[in-house]
């Protein structure tokens, strides 16, 4: 078996045998050169690298014996590296030690996974630092020479407040404060359905699903510990249904934590797909979900808005920071309000709603 596609010609041609009957082609792949990823193997597929029967092929095709598979292409990806970029970055606070943004949804934190180098290395959040500060030596080089200045992560699809390092001392004092759980991380989160309790704990081990490899789960043996809070900020009932505003306070930084959690106990955060909320929630009978007869109101809303509700991201916000300066000992705390697409969606619903219903006064 060969072990990296790159090293020989003659190691790129290959004949589907009997055993990988039913197999989807990206999984056959990864069993011929197991050093390297899924992802990586995707990464060609897409690139149009490989080759089923002398036709480009979908990383989701299933074999049945007999295909001949090649790759036509040089297999190995262009390099990520970390470039300068004029992205507009919004800045909530800095001093010589540290510095704290607000991360728009949509940007990735640093450079990643991708089918080209463009994909993979710009219009992060690391790019956008490098051309404010001019210079990576400007920002902390602990996690390497692609993620200059980056403590911790903000999904994607999630915005709010990222704390960014200056110097390499700062970076190990915030690392080790978030290791020992002193930095406070409070989110405000949009989930599907009423939440019972206006207040509640969620501890649950949090590893990476087993056959779904792109998401997180607290099923199963093992994982690493995960402890979230919530505090229940609203209720809202209405012709699209059930929605409850939480803040949620994590302890822990698991990858998708929050996202997991919520899903975990059926309330999958709005607009997150990969957790099980619905990519288009449609009208629903508003008499059937409060249990009171329509209103004037209720009909007038019902009649003027018949788009389904979409939200192209998840009702994720980093809203709060709180934390003693890693180097003056001062308490600090830093707030940033929703952005404008999730406070338009929010309004959205509630002027949709019959009865928004606050904690601990619900019917």
């Amino acid at each position: 078996m060969p072990s990296d596609m790159t090293h020989a010609a003659e190691a790129r041609a290959l004949i589907a045998e009997a055993t990988a009957v039913g197999q989807r082609l990206d999984q056959f792949l990864v069993q011929q050169w197991p050093d390297l990823s899924r992802a990586r193997v995707q990464q060609w597929i897409v690139r149009g690298l490989v080759q089923v029967n002398d036709a480009t092929a979908k990383a989701s095709l299933k074999l049945r014996g007999g295909e001949h598979i090649a790759v036509v292409g040089d297999p190995t990806p262009e390099p990520i590296r970390a470039v300068a970029e004029e992205i507009p970055l919004d800045i909530v606070y800095e001093d010589n030690d540290l510095a704290v943004i607000a991360k728009p949804a949509g940007m990735m934190v640093h450079a990643g996974s991708g089918a080209t180098e463009e994909a993979r290395s710009h219009g992060t959040l690391v790019n956008a630092l490098l051309h404010y500060f001019g210079d990576a030596a400007a920002l902390s080089s602990v996690s390497g020479p692609v993620r200059p200045g980056i403590v911790h992560r903000l999904d994607k699809q999630t915005s709010g407040l990222i704390l960014v390092a200056k110097h390499d001392r700062a970076h190990r004092k915030l690392a080790e404060m978030f290791a020992t759980r002193r930095i406070q991380k409070t989110y405000i989160a949009l989930v599907h359905g009423h939440v019972a309790r206006d207040t509640g704990t969620l501890d649950a081990a949090i590893h990476r699903d087993r056959v779904h490899r792109t998401r997180m789960t607290t099923k199963g043996a093992g994982g690493r510990s995960a402890i979230s809070h919530y505090r229940v900020l609203e209720r809202i009932s209405g012709v699209y249904g059930r929605f409850t505003l939480l803040e949620v306070r994590i302890e822990t930084g698991r990858t998708h934590q929050i996202r997991v959690h919520l899903s975990s106990i059926g309330h999958p955060v709005v607009g997150d797909a990969l957790y099980g909320a619905p990519k288009e929630v449609p009208l629903v009978d508003a008499t059937r979900i409060t249990g009171r007869a329509a209103t004037p109101r209720t009909r007038r809303t019902t009649a003027t808005s018949q788009e389904n509700f979409v939200l192209d991201r998840n009702f994720l916000h980093a809203a709060k920071l709180a934390l003693v300066h890693p180097e003056s000992g001062t308490p600090m705390q830093w707030e940033t309000p929703l952005p404008v697409d999730l406070t338009a969606a929010l309004d959205r619903l509630r002027s949709s709603a019959s009865n928004a219903v606050p904690p601990r006064q619900r019917g």
